[in-house]
């Protein structure tokens, strides 16, 4: 495992403090997080793992600004997201690249098209410098020239998953996201795909957080997370 930079001087990307949430109401209310701490420095690379159900995607979605924090405090990229209104968590959400197993792209628009909305968050760049931009990390991560004209529905699960990342990378986020990254790639493929997210977080102090199952990128992580009915296990070692 690579050792993690030192960044003890530089402000958290991510600042979590007993953050609990729970689904429903009544007797169906169900705690699904519990008591979370956790701190993400810039430029670092955090695995989360742990079984099905225990809270991990809904985690990512609290630091994601998706949902309202119910209790707890959280601090994302210096902004409080406990009590934050819609508009403050849209902000702060324009910062964040996030990658999510439903792959959640526009079926109207081609692989290409959707990179370029990342891109579009990006400022004072031409029509031209933004699809320059999308086309340059839709290589990266492995689609060719031909690939990039296709819509959605004619892409394979892999496919997609790669325009997902490249979408994701092409804002520059200061924070990303991922659930499963590479749960629909081959092996080559998928650490090819870490290995561009690991170098992202180092030369642009991105802060990443992955939830994954795949044993076979545990050693891109600077720190290795375990979350088990909703709560965070002790520090892997």
């Amino acid at each position: 495992m690579s050792v993690a930079l030192n960044f003890d001087s530089a402000p958290a990307a991510v600042s979590i403090d007993t953050l609990s949430h729970s689904f429903g109401q009544g007797s169906m209310r169900r705690q699904v997080l519990e008591n979370i701490s956790l701190r993400i420095n810039p430029g670092e690379v955090v695995l989360l793992t742990g079984p099905s159900g225990c809270g991990k995607t809904t985690l990512l979605t609290l630091i994601g600004a998706l949902r309202t924090v119910q209790q707890g405090s959280v601090n994302v990229l210096g902004q409080r997201l406990d009590g934050a209104g819609r508009r403050s968590r849209q902000q702060v959400r324009r910062r964040i690249g996030m990658i999510f197993q439903g792959h959640n792209l526009l079926r109207c628009l081609t692989a290409e098209q959707n990179v370029q909305m990342g891109a579009d968050l990006l400022p004072d760049l031409t029509y031209r410098a933004r699809r320059n931009e999308a086309r340059t990390w839709l290589r990266a991560v492995g689609l060719d020239d031909q690939q990039m004209g296709q819509l959605p529905h004619d892409l394979s699960g892999g496919q997609k998953q790669r325009v997902a990342i490249a979408r994701a990378l092409a804002a520059h986020p200061r924070l990303l996201l991922a659930d499963e990254p590479t749960a629909a790639l081959d092996s080559r493929t998928g650490r090819e795909v870490v290995d561009l997210l690991k170098k992202l977080a180092r030369e642009q102090a991105c802060a990443v957080l992955m939830v994954t199952h795949d044993p076979r990128i545990l050693d891109v992580a600077d720190r290795l997370l375990e979350m088990e009915d909703g709560c965070l296990l002790p520090a892997v070692q």
